[in-house]
């Protein structure tokens, strides 16, 4: 079973990641079906669309975007699967709803997609946890590594370009690549930051 120009996945655990630890118990986090951050971003490709030309494979582990497994309330009050649905547990994919795939336990970005680190703010002074547009980058691309920025490098990206993602327990800005507008040199203070809530995800 293949389709023209979509993936078809299915994710990994749940659709939904609402669902905490706390000692020996666990604990719901989130009831609403709508609330996109508690959707499940994390699937396994079932097969690869057939016109597409790509490095991922059947199986792969993909990070795709959370309204592909998102359900929803439609006018009449009843709960729905995104159009994405297909049947069984699985669903269909555009590439552009694709970041990241895993490959030799290690995640490659797909097409223009970066993320990055976001940094600590070290100002006791200031109410913002985190430095407003500059990180370290985490997941480059081939575009952006042509250009000298690779994984580690100390950048800054445009305001209102990031998106949050949670891999692996690290809380992490997905954006693309003409979205970094500077590079950095390192002055030795950086931390990076992860807040406790994302070690749970």
């Amino acid at each position: 079973m293949k389709s023209l120009n979509k993936f078809i996945i299915s994710p990994l655990e749940n659709r939904y990641d609402n669902v905490v630890k706390v000692g020996e118990k666990e604990l719901i986090t989130n009831t609403s079906v709508e609330e996109y951050k508690h959707v499940s971003n994390l699937a396994v490709v079932i097969n690869t669309p057939s016109s597409i030309k790509t490095p991922i494979k059947k199986g792969d582990l993909i990070i795709i975007h959370h309204n592909v497994f998102r359900r929803f309330y439609d006018i009449r009050g009843n709960e729905k699967n995104s159009k994405s649905f297909f049947k069984d547990n699985m669903f269909f994919c555009e590439v552009d709803q694709i970041y990241l795939y895993k490959r030799k336990n290690k995640w490659m970005s797909l097409g223009e997609r970066c993320f990055v680190k976001p940094l600590k703010n070290n100002n006791d002074l200031d109410a913002d946890k985190i430095l407003n547009h500059i990180g370290i980058l985490k997941y480059s691309n081939s575009s952006l590594e042509c250009l000298g920025l690779n994984e580690g490098s100390l950048i800054s990206f445009q305001p209102n370009s990031e998106f949050e993602f949670v891999v692996e327990n690290e809380f992490l800005y997905c954006m693309k690549s003409n979205n970094i507008i500077a590079q950095h040199e390192y002055k030795g203070n950086e931390k990076e930051y992860n807040p406790s809530w994302a070690g749970s995800c």
